[in-house]
């Protein structure tokens, strides 16, 4: 067995591997990275709502390569110094590429998504960025609204975070209180009579069909105002 020297600098720097490993660990590094971006991008924007996916990935990927050399005396610190080098290079080479090519910073940070658009909930850009009808009601009732008429716009912008567009003039439109609060829903909200909604989407209309003109849907529900002091 071969004797073990503390603090040995060759072994503590170097590690015990040959010199051309470190070229192995710039195509790792690379590797990781891009796989960490794939993963993230599929399983949703909200995973990385406080930072973008390329931050969330390369502090992932340092965080990783950082354990290594902790955890085994066999590992210099070298590896991990070059992996930060890697990390921050591809961090800069991404983000002035994404400052000249549109295209690349769509790739590479995706796009943001309308969820909601005059009221009416946008099924298939909820669906493309993963986020249930449960989940959008929550988001607008933390930004203090009661119904999809007060909303002009919701976007999921492509760091992940909600972006509100207030309806200057309130219409009719779906309640986005909780169906079992009813006695809170009684004083904020009151039924705007002629005019139904969808329950999928909030489309309203005039007279109920047997099926929504925007999303197919055929369950309705009364449209809804914020109740005044008047009401």
């Amino acid at each position: 067995m071969s004797s073990f020297e503390l603090f040995d600098p060759a072994r503590l720097f170097i590690g015990e591997v040959p010199g051309t490993f470190y070229l192995e660990v710039i195509g790792r590094s690379i590797f990781i990275f891009v796989i960490l971006i794939l993963a993230m991008r599929l399983m949703g924007k909200r995973m990385s709502s406080q930072m973008s996916r390329n931050e969330m990935a390369a502090v992932s990927s340092l965080a990783a390569a950082i354990g290594v050399p902790l955890m085994d005396p066999t590992r210099g610190v070298l590896p991990s110094l070059v992996v930060a080098a890697v990390i921050v290079a591809w961090q800069l080479i991404i983000a002035k590429w994404s400052m000249k090519s549109p295209r690349f910073e769509k790739i590479s940070q995706d796009e943001f998504n309308i969820l909601v658009k005059d009221g009416v909930m946008v099924c298939d850009q909820m669906k493309n960025a993963r986020i249930s009808r449960e989940r959008l009601c929550a988001q607008l009732r933390s930004q203090e609204i009661y119904h999809l008429g007060e909303v002009s716009r919701l976007y999921l912008e492509a760091g992940g975070m909600f972006s509100l567009v207030k309806n200057e003039k309130p219409e009719p439109g779906l309640s986005v209180l909780p169906n079992w609060d009813e006695p809170f829903a009684e004083q904020t909200i009151v039924p705007e009579k002629g005019w139904r909604c969808c329950w999928r989407c909030g489309k309203v209309v005039k007279e109920e069909t047997a099926m929504c003109p925007v999303c197919n849907g055929d369950k309705w529900t009364p449209a809804v105002l914020v109740k005044t002091t008047q009401s």
